[in-house]
């Protein structure tokens, strides 16, 4: 493998016929003809079923477990329980610092329970349907203990502890202190202080998690089909769990059907499979129901903000001040890397300089939360977006001018953020002004004062938002300086088989995201093939795909460190390719032109030999390649430089930085309080666009997904820890009906930092949510009215409009 963050040039005739235009993604055409394979699809020969049982509290003692009744039920294996699963299994490891790290953690739970929904034992049996009934058979007797479930309180508690052997429900604290923000607030003409909630939401993709593995005896191995983003980059906690090594287990994806953070821990899914497989003899499958995945899959965190922000009479943002609290429930299985991801984006689209905060992750009797669309980015430019809205309502500036002031301008870029991190091109003023002339900015005003007159209420709200990708892993070296990550880094292999055509193998773990067809564009132009030639290998095998330590598809990668990787490969193979048709063409590389599938000479183009020969000659002719050495195939390891935060935590932590612009028009009813979107317009810039479709897809998607989390999906818990929003009954996913046509505009700004000029764009960073509360709040608000949360309940809208209007809740 090589390794670097330089490529052979890009030849200056290389045509890109392919790279920019709107092909229809292979994916797509496999998914809608029904011929994906899932996890589910996957089959053994002698394979079983397993079904968990889970907690119904979400906090309590196991004082016995009784499975007489479970192993009576025809077709039934065996019945296992978090004691016998813990005599075999090695606890996982905690990301985070002492104590917090000496929690123990098993993928059933031990002797208690922290959470509704948490195993308690696996049934396997021959067939699902015996597993199921034997399960119901399952009893368990709980010693109920008091839950912990308000996260400010979670930080002062000492009496009711979810994990007493560390003696606190604290599980990080973090402390940034960037610029001088007391020196700021001394020259501020205005401190506006508002509490701001970031919800606890999730993703329900179509493909719940599911798992089927096969333990081998013989060579003490495991087998594990999955459907996991990120497994090689958890691989270190999968083999301490397993207590075993990297080559004695293979980890397969194929399709996955949705992933947006959430298939990320479920890895303590896939180590239970695996050792069912092992205490049983035989392959386990198991596949998670709707209910369990809203119970137990995993939760975005919630983000609990207190917020000190000063700004000049001239609506400067001089500096913030804020204390957050993450509610990570019940184990520190991804989180708290939420309280340094932010970071990414400390400033936002902004050009804040002074920025304090202090940020704690607590434990809570709650199902354990992960990484969700916009992790830990999101909520933090929630509230910088919001907090520029109330420093707009107090000076009387309108909210476009606010931002047109304290936005990053074009000539700035790139610009160096407060805390070191680069952002790599872009005009935020630009896009801002692109989309407020989109909307019809001053047409809506004028309407909105019309329909006020009328008795309607109409309100109108922008944000910016970046999406920062590529992260830099050394910055949980922020929380924990023992993790041993740093920077980041991408593989993929480009072979030129025998017969003159092209195979690609990623170390990405696509779940949506269109890799397949985005790498053949890349490599059908780099090789000058047509791409029907180019094949690029389904999903992730980690015994025969390349990887690093950090593949797999999440923080919005594939565009920085996937192109990279893709691109160095293909330009190594072109590189022998040219080499070898020089030979055969007798003639100087420079003058070779790769084009169609053929080599030939500049000015001439009846002399050339095809790919196809060219390949022949690479594999068998060992005379004619000499010192060029045999085959067509590079694997190339894309890896920039990044380095550690230094001891004032300051660094570039990603590589790229697309941004959003949405401006959204609402209906508040205020005879119910249901809003409806009137109009809806996003302006981004991913730098090159490798294929529009594919954006637009992207687009669309993180839109509805922040709409969503705004107007309708909220996780919901009672005081007694008891799950609330269990199904799709209570858990309101929009459907078609719901989502609102959005109008999207794209400007193309080239990265300066990654390889083809592209930037990772799949996640949006949650920029609907504050455009789309800045517009209800505008549509209710004159001025007296702040909506704290991410989530807005009709209930609680019809409150403050008739509380504002005088006529009570």
């Amino acid at each position: 493998m090589q390794m670097s963050d330089r490529f052979p040039p890009i030849p200056r005739g290389l045509k890109w016929k392919y790279v920019g235009q709107r092909i229809p993604t292979r994916e797509g055409l496999r998914h809608v003809r029904g011929l994906g394979r899932f996890v589910d699809d996957f089959r053994m020969p002698g394979q079983l079923y397993a079904v968990l049982v889970r907690s119904d509290l979400a906090h309590a003692r196991i004082k016995s477990i009784s499975v007489e009744g479970a192993l009576r039920v025809p077709g039934v294996v065996g019945v296992f329980t978090g004691e016998e699963i813990a005599r075999v299994q090695q606890p996982f490891p905690q990301l985070v610092p002492p104590p917090a790290s000496d929690v123990v953690d098993y993928s059933m739970a031990y002797r208690k329970v922290r959470y509704q929904g948490e195993p308690v034992a696996a049934v396997v049996a021959e067939s699902l349907s015996a597993a199921q009934d034997a399960a119901e058979l399952v009893e368990v007797e709980y010693e109920p203990l008091k839950p912990v479930t308000d996260p400010w309180k979670a930080l002062e508690e000492k009496e009711v502890l979810v994990h007493e052997n560390i003696g606190t429900n604290v599980a990080a604290r973090v402390d940034y202190e960037y610029g001088d923000y007391e020196a700021a607030k001394a020259r501020a003409d205005l401190i506006v202080r508002r509490d701001l909630v970031f919800h606890r939401f999730s993703s329900t993709p179509l493909e719940p998690n599911a798992v089927l593995a096969s333990y081998d005896a013989s060579t003490d191995s495991y087998l594990i089909y999955c459907n996991n983003q990120m497994p090689v980059f958890l691989s270190p906690a999968i083999l301490r769990a397993l207590n075993t090594t990297a080559d004695k287990v293979r980890i397969v994806t194929s399709d996955i059907g949705g992933g947006f953070g959430v298939k990320i821990i479920n890895y303590t899914y896939l180590v239970l499979v695996a050792l069912l497989s092992k205490l049983t003899g035989r392959p386990v499958k198991w596949v998670e129901t709707r209910r369990e995945h809203m119970l137990a899959s995993s939760h975005g965190a919630d983000r609990h903000f207190k917020v000190e922000a000063a700004f000049s009479k001239s609506g400067e943002l001089l500096g913030i001040k804020a204390v957050t609290v993450d509610d990570i429930g019940a184990y520190a299985r991804h989180e708290p890397a939420g309280l340094t991801v932010w970071a990414q984006v400390a400033p936002g689209a902004t050009r804040l300089r002074n920025l304090s905060m202090t940020m704690y992750a607590v434990f809570t009797n709650k199902c354990p939360a992960g990484p969700n669309r916009g992790f830990s980015r999101a909520p933090h430019q929630f509230m910088i977006e919001r907090i520029l809205n109330a420093g707009a309502r107090e000076l009387g500036l309108d909210q476009v001018e606010i931002r047109k002031r304290n936005y990053v301008t074009k000539d700035e870029q790139p610009y160096v953020t407060l805390n070191g991190c680069v952002y790599d091109g872009g005009d935020y003023v630009g896009a801002l002004l692109a989309a407020a002339e989109a909307l019809g900015y001053a047409r809506w005003r004028a309407e909105k004062e019309r329909a006020r007159k009328e008795g309607r209420l109409i309100g109108i709200g922008f944000a910016c938002t970046l999406d920062s990708g590529s992260p830099n892993m050394g910055q949980v070296k922020m929380m924990n300086p023992r993790v041993p990550n740093v920077g980041g880094s991408e593989a993929a292999t480009v072979t030129v088989t025998f017969d003159g055509k092209v195979l690609v193998k990623l170390s990405s773990v696509p779940q949506g995201q269109s890799h397949e067809t985005v790498a053949a564009q890349i490599v059908a132009d780099v090789l000058g093939v047509p791409i029907e030639d180019v094949t690029v290998a389904r999903g992730f095998d980690s015994h025969s795909h390349p990887h690093t330590i950090h593949s797999g598809t999440y923080g919005s990668r594939f565009a920085g460190f996937g192109v990279g990787a893709v691109l160095g490969a293909a330009l190594k193979v072109r590189e022998r390719i040219v080499k070898l048709a020089a030979r055969l063409l007798e003639c100087s590389p420079e003058d070779v032109v790769l084009e169609d599938g053929k080599a030939y000479v500049a000015g001439s183009p009846e002399r050339y030999v095809s790919l196809r020969r060219i390949a022949r000659t690479a594999y068998s002719n060992v005379e004619e390649v000499g010192d060029l050495g045999l085959g067509l195939s590079e694997t190339f390891v894309y890896a920039p430089e990044m380095r550690s935060p230094d001891e004032r935590k300051r660094a570039n932590l990603a590589l790229t930085y697309s941004y959003q612009v949405h401006g959204a028009v609402v209906e508040v009813d205020r005879e119910t309080g249901v809003v409806k979107v009137l109009d809806y317009v996003i302006v981004d810039d991913a730098g090159r666009v490798i294929n529009p479709l594919v954006l637009e897809g992207q687009l669309h998607g993180a839109a509805l997904h922040g709409l969503a989390a705004v107007l309708y999906e909220s996780i919901e818990y009672d005081e007694s820890g008891q799950l609330l929003t269990s199904s799709f009954l209570e858990y309101l996913c929009p459907t078609a009906l719901e989502a609102p046509e959005f109008r999207t505009y794209s400007m193309e700004t080239l990265s300066t930092s990654s390889p083809l000029g592209s930037r990772g764009v799949g996640e949006g960073c949650g920029t609907p949510i504050p455009a789309l509360v800045n517009a209800i709040e505008d549509a209710i608000a004159d001025g007296d009215v702040w909506l704290v949360s991410s989530h807005v309940r009709p209930e609680e809208l019809l409150r403050l409009i008739r509380g504002r209007e005088g006529g009570g809740a």
